[in-house]
C-alpha cells in the first residue's frame, strides 16, 4: 500500500494554479447587445472597404488585343494561318494599330495573357529541376528525372535548362511605336525589361552556372537546348547580367500559374517622355510571331494596364467584400427582428405570471 500511494504521488501534477486548472478564466455571453452592434459594424466596415476596392479596380485602364490570329480578325491571321496549328515559320510578324483619344496615365504595365494553358498540371508543374536553375554543375550534367521526356537530347546530353516547363517557353516578343502626329513618323517607345521578375526569384532560386574562363558558353558546355527552343540558354539575351538562368523572361515564365488564364508581364512603360504614361495619339505594336497555341485550342492576347494602390484589375475583390458585408447587415435585421418578437413574448409572459 505505501509503495502504491508513492507511485501514484509521483505521478500527480504539482499543486499549483495552472496545472490544476484554477486560473482566473473569461468567458463571453453573447448577448442581443453585444452580437448586433458586431454584426452592423463589420457588414459596414466589409461595404466601405469594397466599395474602395470596386471603383479603385474600375479606375483601372486597359487596353487589350487577341492576336492569335483567326480567320478576319487581323494581319497576325496571316502567321496563324502559315503554321496550321503547328510552329509558325521563323521570321513572322504583324503587327496591331490603336489609337488613343486621351492621356493613358501610367504606370503602364505590358502583359502578355494565354488562355487554356494548364500550367498547373501536376506532371507538367513538377518537370524541372531547381537544383539545375540555381546553377549546380553536378545538377546541370544529371538532370533529375522528372525532366523527361525533356531529360536528355536525342544525341544523349543533358537539356539545359530540362523539363516541360523551360520547354514551353513563351517566345513572342514585342515593340511599341508611337505617332505624335497624323502622317508623321513613328517613334519607338522604351520599354523596360528589367525588374519584371519576382525579387526572391532573380536573386535566390535562379543562378548561372560558374563561369568557365570566364565565358558562360563554356560553362554550358555539353549541354543542349530543349527541344522546341531555336538558340541556347547562354543567348537568351547579349546582357550578360540578363542571360542564362537568370533571363528575367524566362525566370516569370518559370513561376507557372495556378489558372488556366493567366497573364505574365512582359514589359514596363516608365522612361523617356512615357514615364508618366501613354500620350494621346496613333500607336504600332510590332509583333513577332513564334508562340503556337492553336495545337492546344488556346488564344494568346497582348494587354495594356495601368495600376493602382490595390494591383491591377480586379473587380472581384471588391465585389466579394461587398457580398459578404451585405451579408453580415442582413443577419443583423433578422436576427434583431428575432429578438425583438421573442423579447415582447418574454415580457407577456413575465406580466402573465
Amino acid at each position: 500500500m505505501t509503495w502504491s500511494a508513492t507511485a501514484r504521488g509521483a505521478h500527480q501534477p504539482d499543486n499549483t494554479a495552472f496545472t490544476q486548472q484554477r486560473l482566473p478564466a473569461w468567458q463571453p455571453l453573447l448577448s442581443a447587445s453585444i452580437t448586433l452592434p458586431l454584426f452592423f459594424c463589420a457588414g459596414l466596415a466589409f461595404i466601405g472597404l469594397g466599395l474602395g476596392l470596386y471603383y479603385s479596380s474600375n479606375g483601372i485602364k486597359e487596353l487589350e488585343y487577341d492576336y492569335t490570329g483567326d480567320p478576319g480578325t487581323g494581319n497576325c491571321s496571316v502567321c496563324a494561318a502559315a503554321g496550321q496549328g503547328r510552329a509558325p515559320p521563323p521570321r513572322c510578324s504583324c503587327a496591331w494599330y490603336f489609337s488613343l483619344p486621351e492621356f493613358f496615365q501610367g504606370p503602364v504595365y505590358l502583359y502578355y495573357e494565354l488562355t487554356n494553358f494548364y500550367q498547373n498540371n501536376r506532371r507538367y508543374g513538377v518537370s524541372r529541376d531547381d537544383a539545375q536553375l540555381s546553377g549546380l554543375p553536378s545538377a546541370l550534367r544529371h538532370p533529375v528525372n522528372e525532366c523527361y521526356p525533356y531529360q536528355y537530347s536525342a544525341a544523349g546530353l543533358p537539356i539545359a535548362p530540362c523539363g516541360a516547363i523551360a520547354n514551353s517557353l513563351f517566345n513572342d516578343s514585342f515593340s511599341l511605336w508611337h505617332q505624335r502626329l497624323p502622317g508623321g513618323p513613328y517613334v519607338e517607345v522604351p520599354l523596360d525589361r528589367t525588374g519584371i521578375a519576382w525579387w526572391t526569384d532573380y536573386h535566390v532560386k535562379f543562378r548561372n552556372p560558374p563561369l568557365v574562363n570566364g565565358s558562360l558558353a563554356l560553362a554550358f558546355q555539353g549541354t543542349a537546348p530543349p527541344p522546341s527552343w531555336h538558340r541556347p540558354v547562354y543567348e537568351l539575351s547579349p546582357d550578360p547580367n540578363n542571360t542564362g538562368f537568370i533571363n528575367q523572361d524566362f525566370v516569370v515564365w518559370m513561376r507557372t500559374a495556378a489558372l488556366p488564364t493567366f497573364r505574365k508581364l512582359y514589359a514596363r512603360i516608365r522612361q523617356g517622355n512615357y514615364s508618366a504614361g501613354l500620350p494621346r495619339g496613333t500607336y504600332r505594336v510590332n509583333i513577332t510571331y513564334n508562340y503556337p497555341v492553336r495545337v492546344f485550342g488556346g488564344h494568346k492576347l497582348i494587354n495594356f494596364s495601368s495600376i493602382s494602390w490595390m494591383g491591377g484589375k480586379n473587380p472581384f475583390l471588391g465585389i466579394a467584400y461587398l457580398v459578404v458585408g451585405s451579408l453580415c447587415i442582413l443577419m443583423g435585421f433578422v436576427m434583431l427582428v428575432v429578438y425583438i418578437r421573442y423579447q415582447d413574448q418574454n415580457d407577456d409572459d413575465e406580466d402573465d405570471e
